[in-house]
């Protein structure tokens, strides 16, 4: 008789949650959100995936091409060198907004509360701007001869440095990079943030009595307390870096010639203005598949490396 009774005590305790609520309520305050993230995420990169399987002009009848879209990918200059670029500016997008995120975010840690309320608003304003504001304001800041940073050049004597940068085959992509650098690091110095004020501060002290300078508490006790925020911080950098569009788009347009051309202004162009709507969405599906691939990989490198 007790054996039945502890049973039937298990499997009421197997149909609750943590704190005795049935599963099936747990599940009701998921269910929104599920359904949300089905519809507004699941349900349309199922019907890409349809649509990369398919020949289509965006009008008329479909013809099936199964995985001809994608082989044609493979082979495709422009998709190979907007990859490349795409690589590249992982760089600015991710790796130097995580170096400078972390060095404001540790100085501001060390700033007077009432000071650092401001400074973290200030800093992180460029986070807030839309992407086409920052482009065509950066684009005047770039005009050769008249922009800002030419007459900055000339001021200090380094006219001999003024270039066309937007227009050069070489510069095109840094200067692109240097003004997402600009954008991200607001995010990254605002995570940052917030996860260095949870560290004990005895962790801090342990570390004075032990003799550790500034820098070695950086290493040793700053940047592991951070490991949860630097996982958030390299997912959301590489995403931005690889779904760019609007900041290239209305900055160089993709040029000069590919210097500046990522992946989803190819989605673009092939789908809307090329009228090959089943080797954009090929190529959308496969950067969704490489985001997912570089993420997973900076993701276990950041793990081995915390550990």
């Amino acid at each position: 008789m007790n054996g039945e009774v502890a049973l039937a005590r298990s499997k009421r305790r197997a149909k609750a949650g943590a704190h005795g609520e049935p599963r099936l309520l747990a599940f009701a305050y998921i269910a929104p959100a599920l359904l949300a993230l089905t519809v507004v995420l699941l349900v349309p990169l199922g019907i890409t995936v349809w649509l990369s399987l398919e020949h289509w002009a965006g009008v008329g009848h479909m013809t099936w091409a199964g995985l001809a879209n994608y082989r044609v990918l493979l082979h495709d200059s422009f998709v190979n060198a907007a990859v490349k670029n795409a690589l590249r500016l992982t760089i600015f997008y991710s790796v130097f907004p995580i170096v400078i995120g972390f060095l404001i975010a540790s100085a501001l840690a060390r700033v007077n509360a009432r000071l650092r309320t401001p400074l973290r608003a200030l800093l992180f304003l460029p986070a807030t701007i839309a992407p086409v504001v920052v482009a065509v304001g950066w684009r005047l800041i770039y005009t050769p001869a008249t922009g800002l940073l030419d007459q900055v050049l000339r001021g200090i004597g380094l006219s001999s440095l003024s270039q066309d940068w937007l227009g050069s085959f070489n510069l095109a992509l840094p200067s692109t990079g240097v003004v997402a650098t600009w954008i991200e690091y607001g995010l990254v110095m605002v995570l940052f943030l917030a996860g260095i004020q949870k560290i004990p501060d005895e962790l801090y002290d342990a570390a004075r009595i032990d003799g550790a300078g500034h820098w070695a508490e950086l290493w040793h006790v700053t940047l592991p307390g951070l490991r949860n925020e630097l996982m958030v911080a390299i997912v959301v950098t590489v995403i931005a870096s690889f779904r760019n569009f609007d900041l290239v788009y209305n900055l160089t347009s993709g040029g000069p010639g590919t210097a500046t051309d990522v992946p989803v202004l190819e989605v673009y162009r092939r789908a809307f203005q090329y009228g090959d709507v089943g080797s954009g969405a090929a190529l959308g599906v496969t950067i969704v598949a490489l985001i997912a691939v570089i993420t997973l990989v900076a993701l276990a490198i950041t793990r081995r490396w915390l550990r």
